[in-house]
């Protein structure tokens, strides 16, 4: 493969893994005039932050088994269509139980884009380079929060926050075009794959039995929630909080992000001295400390503007360490079944988010705590879990050796 070719494939690859992250960071500068507009509170427009992470968890479990038996592109295209519509939807919705509706087909059909995208990674890259592809990856992705929150905020000052949805919907409109015209199929549908529920089920159940999955990938959606916590808390605490306005709100979250792209994309440089598997030990051990050192502090009535953001920038320093790493490992032990164990492992960080997101809207109260405990939480029990999750891939990797070489007990 050619140095142009693989620069291609990332950046188009990246544009549809970087649909989702536009479609959930832009509109949040608007939440105060979307509360307004549609006579409703800030909290509740957060439930279609929450009704988003519902159709990506769900949509990425349909169209798991669907890019297996029909290939990545043409699922891949209704998934766009879909996207289309739904964002067009948000534009001229009247209600916030509209917004809440299109939002989550919206996201069912962004999350098209995103299963294929990670399929695709293990379908044209050599398993060993997987992990430095999502990296390269999250740095197309990383380009999103650190433009759409500030584009965001301008547009919904200047034109209102309708705007911010046309604005997606021709996103939608030219990463289709892009995928039509210049995407390879990287994957012979498979007609021996079943659609009906039992055979769907039972891949699902051969994806999830393999230690090194679901010991990685429960781990990576887990740390992973503690960036949605930071995404659906962030409004609230930053112009409730600390009172600041939509466009400064906007660069807070560019600025933030610097944090994670530059993490994900050191991670290519440290995995030329270390494994992946002691990049995330260390990430997650770094995050669980600062977690909780930031906690004691919101508890403390310590944190003002500037101690936020500086605990916020080294807490997704360490997602974005994580996460790639975490991907890569995950997805690894696959071919065959790599639609369905993407689909799977983006389903459980969705879940994750989701009910993160929704335990936060619960909370109406202007505060840091809820966020900040969130994310917490979720780093210490991701650490909990690598450590016990470990202890049956080294059985299952001990099994294995014992049946290649014959030995019996």
């Amino acid at each position: 493969m050619s140095n142009k070719t693989y620069f291609f494939l990332i950046l188009i690859l990246g544009s549809l893994t970087a649909l989702g992250p536009f479609s959930i960071d832009m509109y949040l500068p608007g939440f105060p005039a979307i509360a307004r507009d549609l006579h409703t509170t800030a909290a509740k427009v957060s439930l279609s932050l929450s009704g988003f992470f519902i159709g990506i968890s769900v949509g990425q479990l349909l169209y798991g088994p669907l890019l297996d038996r029909f290939g990545r592109k043409k699922p891949l295209f209704i998934g766009l269509c879909v996207y289309i519509i739904a964002s067009l939807g948000c534009s001229f919705t009247k209600s916030i139980d509209g917004l809440i509706m299109w939002r989550v087909v919206q996201a069912i059909g962004s999350c098209a884009a995103t299963v294929a995208s990670v399929a695709m990674v293990r379908d044209l890259f050599p398993v060993k380079d997987n992990a430095k592809v999502f990296s390269l990856l999250l740095l197309v992705v990383g380009v999103s929060p650190m433009i759409a929150p500030t584009v965001g905020g301008y547009v919904t000052a200047a034109f209102g926050w309708n705007a911010v949805f046309f604005i997606l919907t021709g996103m939608g409109v030219a990463i289709l075009a892009a995928t039509v015209l210049w995407l390879p199929d990287s994957y012979k549908p498979d007609k021996s794959l079943s659609l009906k529920p039992r055979p769907i089920l039972l891949n699902f159940l051969l994806v999830i039995k393999e230690p090194q999955f679901y010991t990685y990938s429960l781990t990576g959606a887990i740390a992973f929630a503690g960036l949605f916590a930071y995404v659906s808390g962030s409004p609230l605490v930053f112009m409730e909080v600390f009172h600041t306005d939509e466009k400064v709100y906007g660069w807070i979250f560019a600025f933030l992000s610097v944090g994670f792209i530059g993490s994900s994309q050191l991670n290519t440089l440290l995995l030329r001295r270390f494994k992946s598997e002691q990049v995330v030990n260390v990430a997650l051990i770094a995050q669980a400390a600062i977690g909780m050192t930031f906690l004691a502090a919101a508890l403390a009535g310590l944190l003002d503007l500037p101690t936020t953001l500086v605990f916020l920038f080294f807490f997704l320093c360490c997602v974005g360490l994580v996460f790639p790493n975490a991907a890569a490992l995950s997805l690894a032990p696959f071919t065959k079944n790599a639609g369905s164990a993407s689909a799977l492992m983006g389903a459980l960080q969705m879940g994750m988010g989701t009910l993160i997101s929704i335990a936060i809207s619960l909370f109406e109260v202007p505060s840091v705590v809820p966020m900040v405990t969130a994310m917490a939480g979720s780093a210490v029990l991701a650490l909990l879990v690598l450590v016990a999750g470990r202890r049956f891939i080294a059985e299952q990797v001990d099994v294995n050796h014992e049946a290649d070489t014959g030995v019996l007990h």
